[in-house]
Formats: structure tokens, sequence, C-alpha cells
């Protein structure tokens, strides 16, 4: 199941087009002339007779057992991601952290060794720090652009994976996708990519050589801040080892959930333009204001990976990460003087969010937040798909505070 039957049609020429017809139009398992993909609620599916459970078993037919192993609702979500991606199989679960704590479990072996970027989602790291080692798996980190400190790792060590954000969290850094991948590929080294921020549709990890692009569906593939997911997409054989391993831990999606993030993406490629135009021109707007010291935006010619983004993405995503030139306080002032965006931690969803890492990670000693750059001025800042001209007031008038 999560095997793409018909992965391009002809008359499907554009991610857009796929967003809304892919896994439904043609091979959508549900006899139905419903145009909206049911949401299939059971817990389980039972067969007309022994002989069809044997024929099951024994791969002659296929069908479904137990929705901890798939639905006809959220196979339809896999094949849709499937589609956008270019990958032969996918896997959706529960969340974007249950994905990458499935895939690191099912592909990196007792006493293996990974290597990643020391800019990346505070919980990944955690699990990179705090739990891997209790299986004697060893983390290497390195710098994104450092791709002869990757080359050396992976020649010294026998490597299982790379496993990098492009665009990171929250500094947005880039890494060559190709360039690391032929790195790792001669040494057998597999490469996954958190493709989050990018989103399928602004970056294609598995076309540029990646094996595995991973999700956290919860942000602009669900798009609505209604929904937790993730997922994982490649090729059958290593999706297929993730599948075995997430049935057993049980991090299912619930068909609900699918159904609402089968909904969500019929919208995505126009919210994304949105995302990527709001973004884009807020970025211009806030490096040129005297009152913001710094702007992290890869669409920016300053980012250090501008010409990585340029050649590997069709657009820089709805992130904007950037410093106010001020202290903790004053930064607390412009956040406390924006209307249109919540105080909050998520991004890709239609509202703007924004977020002060040095105040999400109060309970963190400020030493430590130190040490990975998470300065007392540090705002990161998700653009929704507001009114570009609303955004831009409301920003301006709150620096104009400080």
């Amino acid at each position: 199941m999560g095997e793409m039957n018909n992965l391009k049609p002809s008359f499907l020429s554009s991610d857009g087009s796929l967003a809304v017809h892919a896994g439904e139009r043609l091979c959508r398992e549900i006899n139905t002339t419903s145009i909206t993909t049911p949401v299939v609620n059971t817990t389980t599916y039972f067969f007309k007779n022994t002989s069809e459970l044997v024929d099951f078993k024994e791969q002659r037919i296929v069908c479904h057992e137990y929705t901890r192993y798939g639905s006809p609702t959220t196979m339809v979500l896999e094949e849709k991601i499937s589609a956008l991606e270019g990958a032969e199989s996918t896997l959706v679960v529960a969340s974007g952290m249950c994905a990458i704590s499935v895939m690191l479990l099912a592909l990196v072996p007792t006493n293996g060794h990974i290597v990643t970027t020391t800019d990346c989602y505070k919980e990944t790291r955690m699990i990179m720090e705090t739990f891997l080692p209790k299986l004697g798996i060893t983390v290497t980190f390195i710098d994104s652009a450092d791709t002869a400190k990757l080359e050396a790792v992976v020649n010294e060590h026998n490597v299982s994976m790379f496993f990098t954000e492009s665009p990171t969290n929250p500094f947005l850094r880039c890494v060559d996708i190709k360039l690391v991948s032929e790195i790792c590929h001669k040494r057998g080294t597999l490469v996954c990519i958190d493709g989050t921020i990018a989103t399928p549709l602004n970056q294609k990890a598995l076309a540029l050589g990646a094996d595995l692009i991973l999700q956290s569906g919860t942000k602009y593939i669900g798009g609505h801040n209604d929904v937790l997911a993730g997922c994982i997409s490649g090729s059958t054989k290593l999706i297929s080892k993730i599948r075995i391993l997430h049935q057993l831990l049980g991090g299912t999606l619930n068909p609900n959930a699918a159904y609402l993030l089968i909904r969500s993406m019929k919208t995505m490629h126009l919210r994304v333009k949105q995302h990527n135009s709001n973004a884009l021109r807020m970025a211009q707007v806030l490096e040129a204001h005297p009152k913001v010291s710094r702007v992290y935006y890869p669409g920016l010619p300053s980012h250090p990976e501008h010409l990585i983004a340029k050649r590997q993405m069709t657009g820089f995503g709805g992130l904007v990460t950037f410093e106010v030139a001020g202290d903790l306080k004053k930064t607390i002032k412009f956040i406390d003087s924006l209307k249109i965006p919540y105080i909050a931690t998520s991004f890709g969803g239609c509202e703007s969010f924004v977020d002060q890492p040095a105040t999400r990670n109060w309970d963190v000693p400020r030493e430590e937040r130190l040490k990975y750059e998470l300065n007392d001025n540090l705002v990161r800042f998700s653009f929704g798909i507001e009114d570009f001209d609303d955004i831009k007031a409301d920003v301006l008038q709150a620096l104009d505070t400080i």
C-alpha cells in the first residue's frame, strides 16, 4: 500500500493539477462516484472467506486488514504526496516527529553513525543527542555548508545516513542536495532531507539525488493549523522497511486527519505561491529597515546559500528569520506591538505567526540558547496568506514602536 499505481498521468502536467487530482482521479480504491474522497472510519476490515484471507496473506490480492496498517483514505493521501514528490512510495504517520523517529529507527542500525547539521529543529537534535546514543548510535554535527567535513566523516566512518533540513530551522540554511548526495552515495550512505520549510512544491529533493524526503504535514501540506501529520517519501524498498516498523510502533494517522490533508492539498499550490510572495517581499522590506540588523532568507542575495537555493528551489517558502536592532526587551516590544500574527510556535498555515526563540525556549538556560545562536533579538516570522499591504503596514508600525 502507498505505492504509486500511476505516478503522473499524461494529462496532469503541473504540481497544481497533481495536488488536486493525484491519488483520486484514476486510482482511488474506494468504489464510489463521489468527487470528495470518503473517510473510511473503521478499525478493521473483514474477509469474505478464508480463501480470500489466504490470498491476501500470500499477496495475490491487495486489500486492507487493520487500520494501523493503513486505510483507503490514508492510501489516497500517500498517492497524492508521492505524485508531488516524484516518489515510488510514501508513508504517512501521526506527526512530523513520528516520521523522523520511525525513519531513523528503521534505517539506522544499532551502533550506526549519523551525520546531521548544527542548525536544525530542537526536537530533532534532542532525539539525536539523548535517545539515539542509548542504541549505540553516534552523531556528528557539521555546518550546513561544510561539504568537506561531510566527505571526511563519511570516508572515515561507516555512516548510515546524512540527515538534514533544507532549508534549516530557524536560520534557513540550504545544503547542496545534489552535491551531498554524490558525496554520500560513493560510500553507501543514505541521504534524507527534511523538506518541510521548502514544501514539495518549492523543492524536489528526490530528483536532486536524495534517497528520502520527509515532511511535517502539519505545516504547509495541512496549511490550516488544524491537523498533525508527517510523511516520508522515497523508493518502495526503503519505505517498505520503514512501514514495517511503523506498523509495529503504531503511530497511525487517523483517517479523518488524512481527509483534512487531502482537502488541504488541493489548494496548496495557491497557498504556497502567496506564502512565497509575502515572505520574499517582506524579507526585502526588513533587510532595508534601519531597526533590523540582519535578515535570514534564502531568496535574498545576502543569504550565504542564495545561489544554491536559486538552483534547487522554485520558491523560497514563507518563513523569514531576522534580528531586531535591539535587546530582549525591544524585541518583545516589537512582537507585542504586532496585530496580525499570532504569537505561536508553528508555521505554514494561512495565518501569520511570530515567534521569539529566546522566549519560546525560556526554560533553556541563556548560555545554552546562545550556543545555538538563538540570540535575544532573534525573530522567526511565518508569513501567512493575508494581504501583503496589511502585513507590511503592521510590521512597519510595530518596528516604529522600538
